[in-house]
């Protein structure tokens, strides 16, 4: 192949950017329209499995309600819900232009909804002429007993649930195999894009002395920058990252919705029913509701606002700069602990049968660490998650003299262009013969389907082998667990082999 044949051709005209290589034409707004359809099936495909959740709520409640008022605003909600979820099934399988949906299953998924076991299809219509029955249905009819409302709780919760979530994860499995097609191709456009500047370059060096060749070659050279430079982007910027935060803000603002409608619910039922009995105003008293009420919405506009965050810094990375495979930027640690914790702040909170998890900080006043931030708050996750599920393990037992079962956090500058941060909890402890096997990969003490035995082997290769810095526990049978986590304030451009037995992890002293 002559540089000349090489070259690509990037043209602008009225409405779009194409690129044209080897005689084929590669759409840039194509591909864009590819990664939302895919993003937009994924999307609907859960929010059918929300929505059986949703109707058989609002059938629940149609049954409990006393109301003859209430009762028609709830059946008309039904009605629009299960309205919202057959128009959602059709598009799926025929397609919906407003829903961004092509209608084109593959196999897999029409076998999931057109033959056994699942027959979906069949479950789907039957779900539906069941709550269009309990939703026409007088109000004499709408007892407990009510069959209509049996057949909607079973199946919202057992076999048609079972079904979804199985629909959903092919639906995924689908759109990354598509996306990752893109990818290829794009990875493949870069490959030719680069290989086309470069004959760019050698092309005007040849005809630097012919003017009219030259102007040709320059005008040609500029434009191959721009789509290697867009070829560059593309590649990447990921499908894992934007699938899941095009899920994520799809949903939200309907999360926003039932959130809101959830409170105004609530609230009315505290206006009408002022006084609803000992048991719920424990209840209340138990979950702290008003403090719930008044958070919650803050909380949800907090994850818009991120999942639009991420949106944004996406989108900057696809006009204006280069990905690289890891990328280091100062982390402020106390901010990626309290993060986590926010994280993980429901599983601390109050509990049937035990109560919630204190945690103490101790922090003292750190630099900032320069790692690969989104890899060192994992390392967090995993470690708090861990101490968690240590003291719920040994909750019945408390560690004697420390009843409230507790996580205490300290960091510190024990040494140097080092911090070192110390998480202990006061749980049972772990018995030596673990200790020793503690960050071997996949091993686990916890029961089948809870643990994978990968949190802590993964957290030792972030520090250890990829930071430089080291990962160690200390831990008796009745004395508790406490894991220090020691990175260096800058980072090493090589990274540091982790060598070390976990044996010699646990030489540190308290």
């Amino acid at each position: 192949m002559t540089a000349k044949n090489l070259l690509h051709v990037f043209r602008r005209d009225s409405r779009e950017k194409v690129i044209v290589l080897e005689n084929t034409m590669y759409s840039i707004s194509e591909i864009s329209m590819a990664r939302e359809i895919s993003a937009a099936v994924v999307n609907v495909s859960g929010r059918q499995r929300m929505l059986s959740q949703r109707t058989a709520f609002f059938c629940l409640r149609l049954v409990c309600s006393q109301n003859s008022a209430e009762r028609e605003k709830l059946r008309s909600e039904l009605l629009d819900a299960i309205s919202l979820m057959e128009k959602s099934h059709k598009g799926l399988i025929e397609g919906d232009p407003s829903l961004k949906l092509p209608g084109k299953p593959s196999k897999a998924v029409k076998a999931m909804y057109f033959e056994p076991p699942l027959n979906l299809d069949r479950q789907l219509r039957e779900y539906i002429r069941e709550v269009r029955a309990l939703a026409a249905a007088t109000d004499a009819e709408l007892t407990k007993d009510n069959p209509h409302l049996s057949y909607i709780l079973n199946a919202a919760s057992t076999e048609l649930l079972a079904a979804m979530d199985a629909v959903v994860s092919q639906y995924q499995k689908d759109s990354e195999a598509q996306q990752q097609a893109l990818d290829r191709n794009q990875v493949e456009l870069l490959e030719h894009s680069c290989a086309a500047t470069a004959a760019a370059r050698s092309r005007a060096l040849e005809l630097q002395q012919a003017l009219r060749d030259l102007q040709e070659t320059q005008s040609l050279l500029i434009q191959s920058e721009k789509m290697s430079s867009l070829g560059m982007l593309l590649a990447g910027v990921a499908h894992e990252i934007n699938n899941p935060v095009t899920f994520i803000y799809g949903n939200l603002s309907h999360a926003i919705n039932y959130v809101s409608d959830l409170i105004e619910l609530l609230q009315l039922y505290q206006q009408r029913y002022p006084e609803p009995g000992s048991e719920i105003e424990e209840l209340i008293d138990s979950l702290e509701i008003d403090f719930v009420i008044e958070d919650l919405p803050k909380v949800m506009s907090s994850m818009k606002m991120g999942a639009e965050r991420i949106r944004q810094i996406v989108l900057s990375l696809r006009n204006f700069s280069r990905t690289n495979d890891v990328e280091i930027s100062p982390l402020n640690v106390h901010e990626g602990i309290e993060n986590t914790l926010l994280i993980l702040h429901n599983r601390l909170k109050p509990q049937p049968g035990r109560p919630g998890i204190q945690v103490v900080k101790e922090f003292g006043d750190l630099p900032l660490v320069e790692c690969c931030a989104g890899e060192v708050n994992q390392v967090f996750m995993n470690i708090l998650a861990n101490a968690i599920d240590a003291l719920e393990e040994g909750m019945a037992v408390p560690a004697p003299g420390c009843p409230t079962p507790t996580i205490r956090i300290r960091t510190e500058v024990l040494r140097p262009d080092f911090v070192t941060v110390r998480i202990a909890d006061n749980g049972p402890g772990i018995e030596p013969e673990v200790l020793r096997r503690l960050f071997d990969p996949f091993f686990t003490t916890k029961p089948a389907g809870k643990g994978t035995g990968l949190g802590l082997s993964i957290s030792f290769q972030i520090v250890v082998a990829k930071h430089g810095g080291t990962l160690q526990c200390l831990s008796e049978p009745g004395q508790g667990t406490e894991f220090w986590i020691e990175l260096p304030v800058r980072h090493s451009p090589s990274p540091v082999p982790a060598t070390e037995s976990q044996s010699n992890q646990l030489s540190l002293r308290r």
